[in-house]
């Protein structure tokens, strides 16, 4: 019998089961974040995160777990997340104002 093992792990914002996550700064690197704290998460996450927000705001107000998970934006984006297939490509909200 041949088959693949896979490694899953939870996202940290939408904690959905995912294959692969990615390393998001909690103080961008353009912030002087390179050594700072991260987070694992998925690529929908992360796309969002980029989408409704700019490294300074990112920086200066958004810059641990809990604060991200209680934006008011991002909250809603995660309560609908969290309910999509992990396997499937979900696509940014809406842009930055």
């Amino acid at each position: 019998m041949n088959f693949t093992l896979r490694n899953f792990s939870q996202c940290e914002l939408c904690e959905r089961t995912i294959e692969k996550l990615t390393v998001h700064h909690l103080i961008p690197r353009q912030k002087k974040g390179h050594h700072g704290p991260k987070i694992n998460i998925c690529t929908a996450c992360h796309k969002q995160i980029h989408t409704l927000f700019d490294n300074t705001r990112l920086a200066q107000e958004l810059n641990s777990l809990e604060k991200l998970k209680n934006e008011p934006q991002m909250s809603k984006f995660l309560a609908w997340v969290c309910k999509q297939d992990p396997n499937r490509r979900v696509k940014s909200a809406r842009k930055r104002r």
